[in-house]
């Protein structure tokens, strides 16, 4: 099956993209003291060489004290760590590339393996990461309010930087995500609440406050998953009905294109439809969607923590898809860690030269 529809272009916004495929944002821990370094530049820029359509960095944490549990997590605030960001955007322009940051709050952690903790405790909504563990503070309404405005400025600083979009990190039981559940946000306050649409104010007010330090113009990506790391087949919304009253008032908050986390693309999201998550998505805001989880790979990304391998696989069901109109744009993950010119190499129909991924892979940058 041919893979031309996705080299077509795509332009909304401030995006003006050569090819419908996006580089996923992955933690890499390679930016000491959060300040990303001459070799995340080259990281980036490379991806940017081999063609990627838009690259979305690794998680970026804003200005809380507690935002990260990993001291080599980049910032995206700060003199130093914004000097480190303007040289990866420079290096990536250079290279005929497309990029915005994922800025992120990682809200309740477990204490990172290395021993690191920051300098005041976790926070989030209710001071739990998942049911019956708490590792943190409950937000006060003074934090939430600081928390909402350390967004928008993290957003308006990519754009004062040359960014060409930004991506909200709202999924995988991140701060977002731990408003938006019931078992990790038990408010009695205006940001809780016994339904979804109550406990979405929390990312409601970022968006908007986002959107009010870019402009109209500028492109905001958010993504999303109904997964979390301690439960893969939770759901927070059951039905099309659910998230549509989800997802939609986000959209009218000033979200442009939602990107829909899933461990593996081809699994359906609700009963009687083969549509992704991606696919519902887009049917019931009618917004642009990204599609992601396990594309051109032979296994899922937590696998990959396991030990586990991938082998290359084919896009022929990607395509079927893609081509139907169930999504706009297609993020790609472990290929491109390995393997700088996977998308060349798909564009030039050089599939027997592709990579496939192991755990190694994660434990370097690739460039």
């Amino acid at each position: 099956m041919s893979t031309n529809n996705l080299f077509s272009p795509f332009n909304l916004k401030t995006l003006n993209l050569k090819n419908r495929i996006v580089m996923a944002p992955m933690t890499r821990s390679f930016s000491p003291n959060g300040i990303p370094t001459d070799a995340v530049a080259s990281y980036y820029q490379k991806r940017a060489e081999g063609e990627v359509g838009l690259i979305l960095s690794e998680g970026t944490v804003i200005d809380r004290p507690s935002s990260s549990n990993d001291a080599n997590v980049p910032h995206f605030y700060g003199n130093e760590s914004l000097q480190g960001w303007q040289k990866v955007i420079n290096e990536v322009h250079a290279a005929g590339g497309s990029m915005g940051p994922q800025i992120w709050h990682m809200g309740i952690m477990d204490n990172h393996h290395s021993g690191w903790v920051p300098p005041v405790p976790f926070e989030g909504p209710s001071g739990l990461n998942r049911p019956d563990f708490s590792n943190g503070n409950t937000m006060t309404e003074k934090d939430i309010q600081d928390t909402i405005i350390a967004f928008g400025k993290a957003a308006a600083d990519a754009k004062r930087l040359g960014f060409d979009t930004i991506e909200i990190h709202g999924a995988h039981g991140y701060l977002i995500d731990q408003f938006f559940r019931a078992e990790t946000n038990l408010r009695t306050d205006i940001y809780g609440g016994k339904t979804l649409p109550e406990r979405n104010r929390f990312a409601i007010e970022v968006v908007k406050e986002i959107r009010r330090q870019v402009g109209n113009d500028f492109a905001v990506i958010m993504r999303f998953s109904q997964f979390k790391p301690s439960d893969y087949n939770y759901k927070l919304a059951k039905n099309p009905q659910e998230l549509e009253a989800w997802l939609t008032p986000l959209v009218d908050a000033g979200v442009d294109i939602l990107h829909c986390s899933q461990r593996r693309f081809w699994e359906p999201e609700f009963e009687d439809s083969d549509l992704n998550f991606a696919g519902w998505a887009k049917k019931v805001t009618g917004a642009p969607t990204i599609t992601v989880g396990s594309v051109g790979l032979s296994s899922d990304f937590f696998g990959a923590f396991a030990g586990e391998s991938s082998q290359p696989t084919s896009l022929d069901e990607l395509n079927r898809r893609f081509d139907r109109g169930d999504f706009d744009l297609v993020a790609v993950g472990r290929p491109l860690l390995s393997d700088p010119n996977w998308v060349s190499k798909i564009k030039e129909g050089k599939t027997d030269q592709l990579i496939g991924f192991s755990k190694e892979a994660l434990g370097e940058l690739v460039i």
